[in-house]
This record gives C-alpha cells, structure tokens and sequence, in this order.
C-alpha cells in the first residue's frame, strides 16, 4: 500500500513538473515575440522618419508603420491572452479533467441503464416463469352446474368416461396439486410426476415432488410442454391467472359441497371446444366436455 502511494506522489509530482515546464516555454516565447514587436517597431518607424514615406504611401493620413505596429500590437495582446488566460485555465490537465467528468457521467448513465436492464429483466423472468411459451398450463377440472367441486376433501359424483378423460389427457405429464388434494388419492398418480404444493416445510409425500409455491411447482414442471393442475380449491384460484387453458367437465346438476370452482369470466375465457354427454346406466347425470382457451 505504501508504495502504491508514492507511485501515486510521483506521477502528481511528474504532471506538475511537465506543466511548470510548458509554462515557463509559453512565457520564453512570449517573451521572445514582446522583443520581436519592439525591434520591429522600431525600425518601421525609423525607416518611416528617415525615407518620408507616409508622404507617398498612407492610408487614412495613417502611416504604413503605424498600421504594422497597431496589427502588430493586438497580435500580441491575443498572445498574452492565450499565455495568461486560455492555457493556464484550460491547459492540458483542465482537458484531462473535463475528459475525467464526462467519463465518470458516462459510467453513471451506463450503471443506470444497467440496473433499468436488470430490473426488466428480472420482471420479464418472473413473468416467463408462469407463462412460458413452451408451455401450455391446463387446468382440469370437474364442476357443477353451481360450480361445486367437492364436499369435505371428497368428490360428489363418479362419471367414469370423466375419469378416463382425465387419465388420457394428463398420461405422461406433470400434475401439480395441493397437499389436501394429494391426501384424498389412495396413493400418487401412476405415469405422471406428481408435485404437492404444501406450507409445511417438512412435509413428505410419496412418489411425489413436495414445494411450497405455485411459482415453483410451474418452475420444476418447465420441461414439461403442458403442466396440469388438478385441484383443489385454493390452487384453482391462483392457477387461473396464469393458465392457458381450461379443460372443464361441467355436471348438470347443482350440489351441496364445501370447495367451488371459481367462475369463469367469458371476457378472459373463450370456449373452443364442447362434447355434451347423455346419463345412461353409467352416468347418473347429463354432463359436458367444455375446453376453454384463454383469449390473448
């Protein structure tokens, strides 16, 4: 550290020794030509006195040596203002100087728009976590005509052709759920990666990823081009902001139940597809396959 510091003195000490010495070389000249204008001077003058040639030769009944030395004169006034004014206050170092502060606001703006840059791009990141372009994130889900979804962590009805429609579409894909939702199955979904979104921290499931946000559980299914949610009642609602798509089975009649669906705004929401289905000796109630697509 210490002889950093005297490296510092020393370069200080060199800078003011080459300005001493291009200020003693600017006076030396000026000197030189204060000598040059006098000589001059007088010898137009004498030559002018001698040789009477303002008699011939004028200009304003000024004499021709009057005007050399009047040019001459303020010639050399530039000079001394150059000497004293201008490279004394803005000599080299003023430059390097100015160059220094012109820098340094450089770099502010640059910072500044790197920090702008960084703060867009952690927004569009945490933006990109819940709507990847690879990705279409799909809610499935069975309601009624009053948007029931199930009473006391159980569901109401059995459509077995809904079931077999949930198992199609979600086979080899992630199915993301809450932690009630996980404990109503006798066990984790088979041919799917379960993931269980729980606030307990030290929560276990079996065959199954456990997290503690829906941000994460999109963020851990993002190799997978089209995630599914699948209940409950609470992860619905904060899952429908940030789908994509909607795949509805809608049970015509109305429940008593505990766990609703919430509603589905048809300003957000546009219907794509509809398969109405018929109650037969399987199927105690009429019902529909409804797909909603979220309007961009």
């Amino acid at each position: 550290m210490k002889s950093k510091n005297n490296s510092d003195i020393d370069q200080e000490q060199i800078e003011l020794l080459e300005y001493a010495q291009s200020r003693i070389k600017q006076k030396k000249n000026l000197y030189y030509h204060f000598v040059l204008f006098l000589f001059i001077s007088i010898i137009s003058l004498t030559l002018n006195h001698i040789f009477s040639i303002s008699n011939n030769v004028s200009f304003l009944n000024y004499s021709w040596s009057f005007w050399l030395i009047f040019s001459w004169f303020f010639l050399f006034l530039f000079h001394v203002f150059n000497v004293y004014v201008t490279n004394r206050f803005m000599s080299k170092s003023w430059v390097r100087k100015q160059k220094s502060n012109l820098i340094k606001l450089q770099k502010l703006k640059i910072e500044n728009l790197k920090k702008e840059a960084e703060i867009e791009s952690k927004i569009k990141a945490e933006s990109e976590i819940f709507n990847k372009k690879s990705q279409l994130i799909t809610i499935i889900v069975a309601a009624a005509e009053n948007d029931v979804i199930g009473i006391d962590n159980k569901l109401i009805w059995h459509l077995s052709n809904d079931l077999k429609r949930f198992k199609e579409l979600t086979k080899g894909h992630h199915v993301i759920m809450g932690r009630k939702t996980f404990e109503s199955m006798p066990r984790a979904l088979p041919n799917r990666t379960n993931i269980v979104i729980t606030r307990k921290k030290d929560y276990l499931a079996e065959n199954a990823i456990v997290t503690n946000s829906l941000s994460d559980a999109i963020s851990i299914s993002s190799e997978d081009s089209q995630p599914f949610i699948i209940g409950g009642g609470e992860i619905y609602k904060m899952a429908l902001n940030i789908s994509d798509r909607i795949e509805l089975t809608r049970v015509h009649h109305n429940f008593d139940g505990d766990t609703y669906f919430p509603e589905i705004d048809a300003k957000i929401w546009r219907e794509t597809n509809r398969i109405e289905k018929k109650k037969d000796d399987n199927h105690k109630y009429n019902y529909t396959f409804i797909t909603y697509e979220k309007i961009k």
